[in-house]
């Protein structure tokens, strides 16, 4: 592919990083605890950064939304430059990134995190009434406050929960909010008039299978209508009405219409579409890298990691945590200031909030191997315990504003291995 660029103002970095969220955050401060004199720049026209694994815990009145979010300024780690501005198009082989303002910004290493796209729009009708007629989402900052306004409200009725196809973004977070819901309307005495049901566009409760035994028990106690293989693809905000696609065994489908009071919706996710159109990109719009080095399968200079990444892992915080030591090792690796490649094992952690005071803690790497942080006598994550709860509610927070985010890397030092070893 030829230089797409040929700017006459350019500015030169050596290291840029693409998105400012937790990946990116977490990688700009491995590289300067690593190197403080190393020339890091950011890019993201973002002025909030959030900690959006609180969301879950803002739709079930635990949190407020405003603790999980800070200004992008103060979350800036201190000795990176920042670039307040939207990415429009790469030059992989100039070396290039082009600004939409005009600007272009030349790198000799590139990190890609921005993250991905919520794809609202993919479902008929959902964003003219979202926040409105009793359609929610957690997966939004500002209307997570809003499934907590309407659970609280419902007293009777029908609750309807969708999931999209995979991937997506924490794929517990769908089921997080039927269980803690489900939570309020017993402990409430509402659970039995409020009759609620889960619409999975997948074929499994959950994908790694030690932990759909427990999570099974919660669908029984909150006598859940489980449904699998429907897709959510219209929305009737006004008439309350919720159109799911049923794929059939023999590859047909067939159409169901759920009235409902309370409908709360995960769009599906995609790319975003300066990287699902540029040089970076699979054939499903993804970065496409080396599983364990996350280094580009093209570009040498160019890594990626959390949720665009074409990675098999579960797309959370907890696997961008992982990932962010490693990219910051290779990166210096390819700039020939450290000696050792880091390798990513998959891991990915999933606090699967079943009721209020209650989690089962999901910890694996690829492949569905279990890869729990604690011995079972102290945690089993295959069973909801009081101490993962306390975990996700009380010590998780400050161990990503604090930690991750700052550059500590606790429980999460990247694993060496031979050069040119897997």
């Amino acid at each position: 592919m030829p230089a797409l660029l040929s700017p006459t103002n350019t500015d030169h970095y050596t290291v840029v990083i693409v998105g400012a969220g937790a990946a990116g955050i977490a990688t700009a401060s491995s590289l300067i605890s690593r190197d403080p004199s190393l020339d890091v720049t950011l890019i993201d026209p973002a002025d909030v950064h959030y900690y959006q694994p609180g969301w879950t815990m803002v739709g079930a009145g635990v949190f407020k939304a405003s603790s999980t979010a800070r200004t992008m300024a103060a979350t800036v780690p201190r000795g990176v430059r920042w670039i307040k501005a939207r990415v429009q198009v790469f030059d992989s082989l100039g070396q290039l990134v082009l600004l939409e303002d005009g600007r272009a910004i030349r790198y000799q290493q590139l990190v890609v995190c921005p993250g991905l796209k919520l794809d609202w729009a993919a479902i008929d009708g959902l964003s003219e009434t979202l926040g409105r007629n009793g359609v929610t989402s957690n997966y939004r900052f500002d209307l997570a406050p809003y499934t907590w306004e309407l659970v609280q409200k419902l007293k009777q009725g029908r609750a309807v929960f969708s999931q999209p196809p995979m991937p997506i973004k924490c794929a517990g977070a769908p089921q997080k909010a039927l269980y803690l819901s489900c939570d309020h309307w017993l402990r409430h005495g509402h659970l039995g008039a409020v009759k609620a049901s889960f619409f999975n566009a997948g074929a499994v409760l959950f994908g790694v299978a030690d932990y759909v035994p427990a999570l099974m028990k919660y669908i029984d106690k909150y006598a859940v209508d489980l449904h699998f293989a429907h897709r959510l693809v219209a929305v009737d905000g006004p008439n309350k009405r919720a159109t799911f696609v049923r794929t059939l065994a023999d590859g047909s489908s067939e159409t169901r219409i759920e009235a409902f009071d309370m409908l709360h919706v995960v769009p599906p996710q995609v790319a975003p579409a300066f990287i699902r159109e540029s040089p970076l990109a699979d054939s499903a719009g993804w970065v496409d890298v080396d599983p364990h080095t996350l280094r580009h399968r093209k570009f040498g200079n160019i890594h990626a990691l959390g949720d665009v990444a074409n990675t098999t892992n579960a797309k959370t915080a907890a696997a961008a945590r992982k990932q962010a030591p490693v990219v910051a090792n290779n990166v210096l690796v390819a700039l020939g200031k450290l000696p050792t490649l880091a390798q990513y094992d998959g891991y990915g952690s999933c606090p699967l909030t079943v009721e209020r005071g209650k989690i089962v803690l999901a910890e694996f790497t690829y492949g569905g191997k279990l890869a729990p942080s604690f011995p079972n006598w102290l945690l089993d994550g295959r069973k909801p315990t009081r101490l993962a709860w306390l975990l996700k509610a009380q010590a998780l927070p400050p161990l990503y504003w604090q930690g991750m985010l700052k550059g500590r890397e606790w429980l999460a030092r990247p694993q060496l291995v031979a050069e040119g070893g897997q």
